[in-house]
């Protein structure tokens, strides 16, 4: 039976993952998309672990429900805190996002890495050990950001929408040479000018600002051609579901969406 026409799932504990969808959708336009976002949970990074587990798994189920070909956990947590368990539960392939400390490492200089995310995923041991692997693994400096999925969640990205959080998260680096901010939740690629004016605030050097999308979804490219799966016709189309109020995140899922 020919599944290449069959949706892929995209999980994400709230609309950050609508970042990851947005690449998925530039590099891979013919598949179609059913975005599924646990709103009425969100955010993840301040859960315990069994607790995200048991809210991932319950998602990505419904995802494959649904009929998905292949599923995107388009969420750091999720990621960091139970992958492997995902890939054991499910019988399609699983493509995951990950913090791009990989790439910001490879910078030349000596400035710090600031890995900016959840607090799950910077005390989670899969990042730990991720962080570990580089060469250099002191050179990164882990900030939990509480606050600013809630806000995203809300619609709001103006650059000076963020600058008490920043403050506070930054308040310990003040004046910190930096060669790269790693953004390490899919929400945060949607303000990169707020991560940029924080900088400029707070931090010496000029820091280039990293994130994992466009590497996932090549990933994931590879994986629907390794098992058969990649949709070679049509304009491709996305499905939009939540946990929360379809009224209220629907219409900032598509503007995110957009822009």
């Amino acid at each position: 039976m020919d599944k290449s026409h069959a949706p892929i799932g995209v999980f994400d504990s709230g609309l950050g993952g609508a970042s990851v969808l947005k690449v998925a959708r530039r590099l891979l336009p013919m598949e179609n998309y059913i975005y599924y976002g646990d709103n009425a949970h969100a955010p993840y990074g301040d859960k315990p672990e069994a607790e995200i587990t048991d809210l991932t798994l319950s998602c990505v189920h419904k995802l494959l429900d649904m009929g998905c070909k292949s599923i995107l956990v388009a969420c750091n947590t999720a990621t960091a805190n139970c992958i492997d368990i995902i890939r054991t539960e499910l019988n399609v392939p699983v493509v995951s996002v990950e913090p791009a400390i990989r790439p910001a490492c490879m910078l030349p200089g000596k400035g710090k890495i600031l890995m900016m995310a959840t607090q799950a995923t910077t005390h989670l041991e899969r990042y730990l050990a991720l962080q570990a692997r580089m060469p250099d693994p002191d050179r990164i400096i882990n900030i939990p950001c509480p606050g600013i999925v809630e806000r995203i969640e809300l619609g709001r990205l103006g650059d000076e929408d963020f600058d008490d959080l920043f403050a506070a998260y930054l308040a310990p680096y003040e004046g910190l040479y930096t060669d790269g901010i790693v953004l390490g939740c899919t929400h945060y690629v949607f303000i990169p000018g707020a991560f940029r004016r924080a900088a400029s605030l707070h931090l010496r050097g000029n820091p280039q600002l990293f994130d994992g999308n466009e590497g996932t979804v090549h990933q994931l490219a590879r994986v629907l051609d390794a098992h058969g799966l990649r949709n070679n016709e049509g304009a491709g189309a996305v499905e939009f579901h939540t946990s929360g109020d379809p009224a209220k995140f629907q219409p900032i899922f598509h503007m995110l969406l957009s822009r």
